[in-house]
């Protein structure tokens, strides 16, 4: 379904990663791990059809895909190890907007639910300004709850969840998953996800 031949990427004329190769069918995830500027972002970027490899190929679907590419585009959810709110709207409202980035538009009562899925219901009328960071990252993680995507791409999901946030994060994906998603997540958190479903890649 997702499969990768000799990517390569480079930064300033340096060569951050080359030839890294994968494939994962449906029902399967690939956990990006590596150091602090080995290309983590880079690749996940490249997966979700936003930056053009420096060399190799990308095929989503048996099709070979480049950078912004409609299919490609339109499989996938992508989420930056930004948050991507804006302050003075709510979080029910930054829900709102966040889905409509994905051709999305739920109702009121299915954004609610999305919000106490991630234990943020009695939190969905305060600003985002005045939440913690690990309220607002479960803000835009609640968009795996709403956007029907074949292709998951998360950057550092974990970054700022307590517990029973990762626990949260962790029965989305499985779910994701179970229903014959794919998808590619960069993590220094170790994530308990089905057993013969994971791949890793170190880069």
């Amino acid at each position: 379904m997702l499969r990768a031949e000799r990517l390569a990427a480079q930064r300033g004329g340096v060569t951050l990663f080359a030839n890294v190769e994968f494939a994962l069918g449906a029902g399967e995830a690939l956990v990006v791990t590596g150091a602090n500027g080995s290309g983590k972002t880079t690749l996940l970027r490249m997966v979700a059809g936003l930056t053009q490899p420096y060399l190799g190929q990308l095929s989503w679907r048996g099709a070979p895909v480049a950078a912004f590419d409609h299919a490609l585009r339109a499989a996938a959810l992508y989420i930056g190890h930004a948050a991507a709110l804006k302050d003075e709207f709510t979080a029910e409202e930054n829900l709102f907007s966040l889905a409509a980035l994905h051709g999305a538009a739920p109702d009121r009562e299915t954004v609610r639910d999305a919000l106490d899925e991630w234990s943020l219901g009695r939190h969905g009328g305060i600003p985002a300004r005045v939440l913690s960071q690990g309220q607002r990252r479960r803000i835009a993680l609640a968009r795996t709850s709403l956007a029907r995507r074949r292709l998951w791409v998360l950057d550092e999901p974990a970054t700022a969840l307590d517990a029973s946030g990762i626990a949260t994060l962790e029965k989305r994906v499985n779910a994701h998953l179970a229903e014959r998603g794919v998808a590619v997540i960069a993590t220094h958190q170790p994530l308990a996800l089905a057993a013969g479903a994971m791949r890793r890649l170190e880069l």
